[in-house]
């Protein structure tokens, strides 16, 4: 067979799946103003689909899992030919799991809601995490994430602000009575994967992490809206974990636990696994979280922590708010930190570190392992209602070094404690902060602490504006 009848038949037969499958041509333009349907996404997709091209029926009962898993997997084939876009109408899509496919869009109309089922029996079980060594809730595997993929390239899940709702309650239940024998499924979590953006989208009830990001990189995740009650369990925001380049801003949180988590590892499995997350940028991120950090590093940290920019950024009753948990055992580092622009009300702590967060996966880590803690910059803060200014505790014969917090207004709460400032094991240096610091965080004069004037590759991505040709 010549190279020419076979790519004529090729042309042919992507003519009739075209057809039968109701995809349409969409278009990829440069503009100012977004009209009903288009969007922003790092790469726009020549072909497009609606979730009802595959039996999809939204009316919040009709389980969705099949047309979900079918759409993706015919949409998939178009990757080489401009890649491919499915579009969640207005409805309520009740669905288990699904896995994406590279150069791919998942789209979400503004009334779309996807409902993640509460059969257990539909969540496939996956192996523990290798940097992680056991699952998080129980000692063996894990559920899948309700939208997961694998070795992907080029992903995109955005809309014009659909809901995906996890409907977590059924498993924060059985968290609760100690039922689990796997560790509950995240809503979103993408893995060895690379160019993932994550955006304009409202997820609320997580069954546990709302977006897990791990082994990947080139991340973009921006304007989410992710909303849990706050006495949920274990329902971080975002965890980026042993994550190269990525971006976070323009996000709004309410949490059980901590709005972001920056995450490599945990002790013994993450020092094997090698793998940190570095060069991350946070901002413009505002977190309601009364039990938790606005944005943690940590615990799991055993793999490093490296070139973290926080700026601009918000917390409204929130226990603390740029937080360090490591303890014996971990290994690892967490270093050059560099946090600009907080505005803070009604806060447990400003400042915390912690060396001995303990929780860890077994009894084999390795009590020699020390984490190294260094060149942690906090500056341009302004913190209402506070009961404690500080809590800093590194670890004896491993201190804490290199912190510098400058230019820092504290206004105490009425409950405040007398010891405003508790430090043991750390060094460091201050500037203009106010109340007083510790004695082992001098004043040495006027100057501003470090933060990096250069941007990062991550920063310098530009979103296209994307188009939908006649979907709705």
């Amino acid at each position: 067979m010549n190279y020419w009848f076979v790519q004529v038949i090729g042309a042919i037969s992507l003519v009739l799946i075209l057809g039968s499958l109701n995809v349409k041509v969409v278009e990829c333009k440069v503009g100012r103003g977004l009209k009903n349907t288009e969007y922003y996404a790092i790469n726009c997709r020549k072909h497009s689909a609606v979730l009802t091209d595959f039996g999809g029926v939204g009316d919040g009962k009709t389980s969705n899992t099949k047309a979900f898993q079918s759409a993706i997997r015919k949409l998939g084939q178009y990757a080489s030919d401009g890649g491919a876009q499915l579009i969640v109408p207005p409805g309520k899509w009740l669905t288990g799991p699904f896995n994406l496919t590279s150069h791919f869009t998942l789209f979400l109309h503004k009334d779309a809601v996807i409902l993640a089922s509460q059969v257990e029996s539909e969540w496939p079980q996956l192996p523990v995490l290798p940097s992680y060594g056991r699952g998080r809730d129980a000692p063996g595997g894990r559920f899948s994430s309700l939208i997961f993929g694998t070795h992907l390239t080029d992903v995109v899940i955005t809309g014009h602000n659909g809901t995906i709702d996890g409907q977590g309650s059924y498993w924060w239940d059985k968290f609760h009575k100690n039922q689990l024998n796997l560790t509950r499924p995240y809503m979103i979590e993408i893995m060895y994967s690379d160019q993932i953006q994550i955006s304009n989208l409202t997820l609320v009830n997580s069954p546990s992490w709302f977006v897990h990001p791990i082994y990947s990189s080139n991340i973009t995740i921006k304007g989410l809206t992710i909303l849990a009650p706050v006495d949920s369990p274990n329902t971080d925001g975002i965890d980026p974990d042993s994550c190269t380049n990525t971006r976070i801003e323009d996000c709004y949180i309410v949490s059980g636990d901590d709005c972001v988590a920056v995450k490599s590892g945990w002790d013994e499995y993450g020092i094997k696994f090698g793998k940190p997350t570095q060069h991350l940028v946070i901002r413009r991120l505002t977190c309601i979280s009364p039990d938790s950090a606005m944005i943690a590093l940590g615990s799991e940290m055993s793999g490093g922590i490296q070139d973290v920019r926080v700026e601009d950024i918000t917390a409204i009753n929130t226990q603390s708010a740029v937080r360090i948990k490591t303890a014996v055992g971990r290994g690892g580092y967490v270093k050059d930190i560099f946090v600009k622009g907080m505005t803070l009300s009604t806060m447990k702590y400003v400042f915390w570190m912690t060396g001995s967060y303990g929780s860890h996966p077994d009894p084999a880590f390795d009590p020699k392992a020390l984490p190294n803690i260094t060149g942690i910059n906090y500056r341009d803060v302004v913190a209402t209602n506070v009961t404690y200014s500080a809590k800093l505790e590194g670890i004896s014969n491993d201190p804490f070094t290199g912190i510098c917090i400058s230019n820092v207004s504290i206004q105490v709460s009425e409950q405040k404690k007398k010891l405003q400032w508790n430090c043991t094991d750390v060094a460091g240096v201050t500037s203009n902060v106010t109340p007083n610091t510790c004695q082992l965080l001098p004043e040495k004069g006027k100057f501003d602490c470090p933060f990096p004037n250069d941007k990062l590759s991550i920063e310098n991505v530009q979103l296209k504006t994307c188009s939908i040709k006649k979907v709705f």
